[in-house]
């Protein structure tokens, strides 16, 4: 066995040696200390093997931990079986969190490993420092709330009215809607950078895809006004009609999160057709043979907000970049996503400010267009 293979089970051997340890000394003392501290607990273990070994054993040891939790301390003991439904969607989140976790802290590891020179390695530091401040708000603030919740309805269920059943439960909801975005993001950034991303390409209705996008939203708009101008005869477009949500979600939820409440926010979409041909003098009727055409179609979501700083107009669009002075939390990502799901489409993005005020982000794809009865013929 040579010695790097040695140091590889070396790693299995102590990355399995530790989570049973920890594991193990919190049953012992899971009299005193509850089950959801000591998932925290096995968590920070999973980060400090992350820090040192490579991904597999790490990955072992994140799947070994949300075992372990499940056999040892969620009720009922010593089983695989989970007794309620809010312990068995903790369960599903501790383990997508923990793998999360290691997979990241691997990955930030390998970046400062790779940056020879000072600037690249200050930069990956930089990287390591934004991204986990971040994540330590966007995904401990859903957390804590989901568990919150959870220990109240377990708790208190005989003396809690239906109403505030029905308000825990719907904390639960948005913090699980929260993490699984994020989560999300996490996903998309991977993919971009990675080339694995895959277009899906699809006849799609322009004014389905905003609607489906907007009453996504219904729940985080509050106060907000949403203003939708597409004509009723649009035609359809040939996109990755889960691409381009993903897209229209992000800048209309940017827009809800960063204007002031009762602000509008504006989504209209057009299109223009550039046709090339040549008349034929034989044909009596005198029509333009179409040899080729061109499709663009363009959808602005505009808003009356405070607008940009122009001066961060041009780094909006970098990954992990936050506005300078923005409200806690977010990571970064999401416009970073929209500007990599644009080009995926062979598209481009650009921001502006409205002179009255307010931002205004345009999206320009290059596709085919088709009207609906002309599909019946293709």
């Amino acid at each position: 066995m040579d010695t790097q293979n040695k140091s590889i089970f070396s790693q299995y051997f102590k990355s399995t040696l530790a989570v049973t340890a920890v594991a193990l000394v919190g049953f012992l003392f899971s009299d005193i200390i509850d089950y959801h501290v000591t998932a925290f607990i096995l968590l920070v273990t999973v980060s400090i093997l992350a820090m040192s070994f490579d991904i597999f054993p790490v990955l072992l040891a994140a799947i070994l931990s949300a075992l372990l939790w499940d056999f040892l301390f969620i009720p009922p003991r010593f089983t695989f079986s989970v007794g309620t439904t809010e312990d068995k969607l903790l369960l599903l989140m501790y383990f997508v969190i923990a793998m999360v976790n290691g997979v990241l802290t691997f990955k930030i590891r390998q970046i400062e490993k790779q940056a020879s020179k000072k600037e690249t390695k200050e930069k990956a530091i930089q990287l390591y420092n934004t991204l986990f401040n971040s994540l330590s708000h966007e995904l401990q603030t859903p957390i804590s709330t989901i568990i919150g919740a959870t220990d109240t309805l377990k708790d208190n269920e005989a003396k809690l009215s239906e109403k505030n059943k029905n308000a825990l439960i719907d904390e639960i909801s948005i913090a699980s809607l929260r993490l699984n975005q994020q989560v999300g993001n996490l996903l998309n950034i991977s993919r971009l950078e990675s080339g694995y991303l895959r277009l899906k390409k699809d006849w799609c209705d322009i004014n389905e895809l905003i609607y489906s996008v907007v009453n996504k939203l219904q729940g985080k708009s509050g106060e907000h006004k949403i203003n939708i101008s597409i004509a009723e005869n649009f035609p359809l477009f040939k996109l990755d009609f889960g691409i381009m949500e993903q897209v229209i979600y992000n800048l209309v939820n940017n827009a809800i999160q960063y204007t002031p409440d009762k602000s509008t926010i504006s989504i209209s979409a057009k299109y223009t057709t550039t046709i090339t041909g040549h008349f034929d003098e034989n044909d009596i009727t005198g029509d333009l043979h179409r040899d080729n055409s061109s499709n663009t179609l363009v959808i602005t979501i505009s808003d009356n907000g405070k607008g940009f700083p122009e001066n961060e107009i041009e780094k909006v669009f970098d990954k992990f970049y936050r506005l300078q002075n923005s409200h806690p939390g977010g990571t970064g990502l999401g416009l970073s996503i929209v500007k990599g799901f644009v080009e995926a489409h062979f598209g481009k993005i650009t921001l502006k400010n409205i002179p009255s005020g307010g931002a205004e982000f345009t999206i320009e794809l290059f596709a085919k267009a088709s009207h609906p009865n002309q599909l019946k013929n293709e």
